[in-house]
């Protein structure tokens, strides 16, 4: 368990903590490439960190992350109109570019005033479906991260994104639970077992062995952990999950990401990222069958609140009992009530309360990679606050060690020749 101080350090986000001064030193994903999907459109507010920004993408598709106030008098861009190669503030009109320059400033006689100001934009890279951004100190940018799914065509690259209401750690230790797949998601195991999905074949087995061994082990990314369970002939299935600083999960499938971003202390932004080398995943009919197996399609997404659109009182709460079928829990329809693989997750994030309170837990054996998370979150922003680099940004780390992945292991076997170089030096 926690003590409550550090799970305030672990959790609190905003401008001036640890933690919030921690996550700025990385690149995170700000939004979809989805929410900007026209060169000219109107102007996105984005929440991040506890902050609040406005990404616009220009005439030419260029994108611009903004803060949301005004640089000359505070009012909101998010009242802006994209003219062009800028965002023009409705207030006084001034004109700012993707890059914070000031373009115009019709309400003051000098013409050169604008090449004295500037407006506050931050570093903006777009890649795999997702626009990113840093927000820490210019003299501390790390190097932009380039993953696998970067590469790709768009058709084969599909991006989804929902938001809930807690405090993103409680999120990401249910992405580095494999315990409780057998239990909470028992309906879509189950269903896996009649499903064509090369996402469903991978996790069929999960509902056959309720009590995994669980191992972890630190690396220089962050950490990867397995889960073993017993499988036919003397072989075991191993399924290893990487934990990537600041808030990437890379699944044991293989070809799924999951990033957390906090979007404030209470709420987070929750990103999926699946890729096939040959199959254009984003195209119908396998965006349909993909979104529908785990409940990121429309429909599900909409009766479960959580879609972009959602209004706060439909979104999963205690007064609304997390939507939750009581009637199928009594007739044995559904084990927990709830439709939909990530919404069953939602319900168990979102039900600890905004912050959950850490220092009343009892953590078992099957919590070690939920352990190991803590550590690793402690241990970045005490570097951090010390004046160190924290975990996953030391200079030649190779982030292509980090890998999620599933195989069949003898006894003999350990499961680290898997991800033979995931520590520096190692090999």
């Amino acid at each position: 368990m926690l003590t409550q101080a550090d799970n305030e350090l672990m959790c609190r986000v905003g401008p001036g903590t640890g933690m919030g001064t921690t996550m700025r030193r990385y690149w995170l994903p700000a939004l979809a490439s989805s929410e900007l999907p026209e060169p000219g459109g109107d102007p996105v507010h984005v929440e991040l960190l506890g902050e609040h920004f406005v990404a616009f993408r220009d005439s030419e598709g260029r994108v611009g992350l903004l803060d949301e106030a005004c640089c000359h008098r505070g009012a909101s861009l998010l009242l802006g109109r994209v003219e062009g190669c800028g965002l023009r503030c409705i207030y006084h009109g001034w004109k700012f570019a993707v890059d914070g320059r000031v373009l115009e400033t019709p309400n003051v006689p000098d013409t050169k005033f604008k090449d004295r100001v500037r407006g506050r934009a931050h570093p903006v890279r777009e890649a795999g479906g997702l626009i990113w951004t840093y927000l820490g100190p210019a003299e501390l940018q790390p190097a932009f991260p380039d993953w696998s799914w970067h590469s790709l065509p768009n058709p084969q690259v599909l991006v989804t994104h929902h938001s809930l209401d807690c405090n993103f750690v409680q999120v990401l230790e249910g992405l580095v639970d494999s315990s409780h797949l057998g239990i909470l998601h028992n309906n879509g195991l189950r269903a896996s077992l009649t499903s064509d999905l090369s996402y469903a074949d991978k996790v069929a087995s999960m509902q056959f062995d309720l009590a995994p061994r669980i191992e972890e082990e630190g690396t220089d990314f962050g950490f990867h952990y397995v889960a073993l369970r017993d499988g036919l002939n003397g072989f075991r299935e191993a399924r290893v999950t990487a934990f990537v600083m600041p808030c990437i999960v890379l699944n044991p499938n293989g070809d799924v990401a999951t990033i957390v971003v906090p979007a404030s202390d209470t709420r987070s932004r929750f990103f999926h990222i699946w890729w096939d080398a040959t199959r254009p995943v984003a195209e119908e009919p396998l965006r349909t069958e993909t979104l529908r197996f785990v409940g990121l399609d429309a429909q599900t997404m909409q009766a479960y609140g959580i879609a972009a659109d959602s209004t706060a009182a439909r979104r999963p709460a205690r007064s609304n009992r997390f939507h939750q079928d009581r009637k199928a829990i009594r007739t044995n329809q559904s084990f927990s009530g709830i439709t939909g693989l990530v919404e069953e997750d939602v319900a168990v994030s979102v039900s600890g309360g905004a912050i959950r309170d850490r220092s009343k837990e009892m953590l078992s054996i099957a919590d070690l990679a939920v352990g190991r998370l803590h550590r690793v979150y402690l241990d970045s922003v005490r570097r951090v606050l010390g004046g160190g680099v924290p975990i996953g940004l030391a200079t030649g780390i190779d982030l292509a060690v980090a890998r999620g992945l599933n195989a069949q292991l003898s006894d003999a076997k350990d499961w680290r020749s898997l991800v033979p170089l995931h520590r520096r030096g190692a090999g």
